[in-house]
């Protein structure tokens, strides 16, 4: 493994303020230096980078309501040495408040879901990473019993099964997964299945287990972690396990993110108003063990990446306007004090490249 990597990070930003950063992660000590910056893009709050390493797309993340234009996704490619990046194209989501993006397994279609309006696009990659038109797009109707934030749909996030067969996106709104089948060649969605949470729960990210049988959802409203099981032949999932995220005593908190990592066998889950990560042990069935729930170094973390390496977190704290990194430790500590800091406006993202 060398020993930097480039790492891109991404916030609340407006058009005239550098709302995507670069810079260069230092693996061996876990510290951030600045590499370039990208300016232009109102609110980019979720960024993808594709796995060719040369092209990085955007959410921005606007509504009617609220800024007079729908959001709009974003493509962009880039070179890490020497740093340059330049944009490509965009392209309407049809919605209000892109909040996620997600690529299939073949990278060659994006889909984007827009919270705000309870609905999701697929569009297609094209040989130069720009945006072509949208190839499919469906709409969520309905509600659920949190009034004030499940009034009507919020579409959330969206995940591939590992077989690239369907696309299952989580609903905040309506407190259901719903599941497509998904055409890899025309870019086509059809309904298969919808699987309903806990009432109030507001399925929000979802994360599959390396070995394709289990998937965790990170349910933010009612600060919980949930294990489905994942029937592939069929394409349903089972829920098997529901445990909370923050202590019965906390504050007003929200889920956001999750993560798995690969080298130390641990689930992380990030609490708004808790300002922390729990950190869960999977055990052999599946099921989670909660470990510890550590600070995330400031406040609001959004979301979070895991180093390759599996030593570092990095945690995009919204409200203290930073990235924080922390060292993930082998000892019953689980997670270490912040050890560098980065300065990012509204942070929200972070991806490796």
């Amino acid at each position: 493994m060398p020993s930097s990597s480039v790492i891109f990070a991404s916030g609340y930003a407006s058009a005239t303020q550098p709302g995507i950063q670069a810079f260069l992660f230092h693996e061996n000590n876990g510290t951030l230096t600045s590499h370039g910056s990208f300016a232009g893009i109102p609110s980019p709050s979720f960024i993808l980078v594709h796995p060719n390493k040369k092209w990085l797309y955007a959410a921005s993340e606007t509504g009617q309501g609220s800024d007079g234009v729908e959001g709009n996704i974003y493509a962009l490619n880039f070179a890490s040495q020497p740093f340059s990046i330049h944009l490509l194209n965009q392209q309407s989501s049809r919605g209000d408040w892109p909040c996620h993006l997600r690529l299939d397994g073949t990278g060659k279609w994006l889909v984007a879901t827009n919270y705000g309006t309870g609905s999701a696009g697929v569009y297609p990659i094209q040989d130069d990473g720009s945006l072509g038109e949208m190839s499919d797009f469906v709409q969520h109707q309905g509600k659920g019993p949190n009034t004030a934030r499940q009034e009507g749909p919020h579409a959330h996030s969206s995940i591939f099964t590992p077989d690239n067969r369907f696309m299952i996106i989580a609903d905040l709104g309506i407190d259901q997964l719903v599941i497509y089948e998904f055409n890899s060649s025309t870019g086509k969605l059809n309904l298969h299945a919808s699987i309903k949470t806990k009432p109030g729960a507001g399925p929000r990210h979802l994360t599959f287990h390396p070995n394709s049988k289990w998937m965790y959802a990170a349910n933010e409203l009612d600060n919980t972690v949930t294990l489905y099981d994942y029937d592939a032949a069929k394409g349903t999932l089972t829920e098997k396990q529901s445990i909370p995220t923050v202590p019965q005593d906390s504050p007003e908190s929200t889920v956001a993110d999750i993560h798995i990592s690969e080298a130390n066998k641990q689930l992380y889950v990030s609490n708004r108003g808790h300002d922390s990560i729990a950190i869960y042990d999977i055990n052999s069935d599946g099921t989670l063990k909660l470990i510890l729930i550590k600070s995330s170094g400031g406040k609001i973390p959004r979301n979070f990446a895991l180093a390759p390496n599996g030593k570092f977190l990095l945690a995009a704290n919204q409200k203290s306007n930073e990235i924080c990194v922390l060292p993930i430790l082998a000892n019953e500590e689980a997670l270490g004090e912040p050890i560098d800091r980065a300065a990012v406006t509204g942070a929200s993202c972070i991806q490796f490249v």
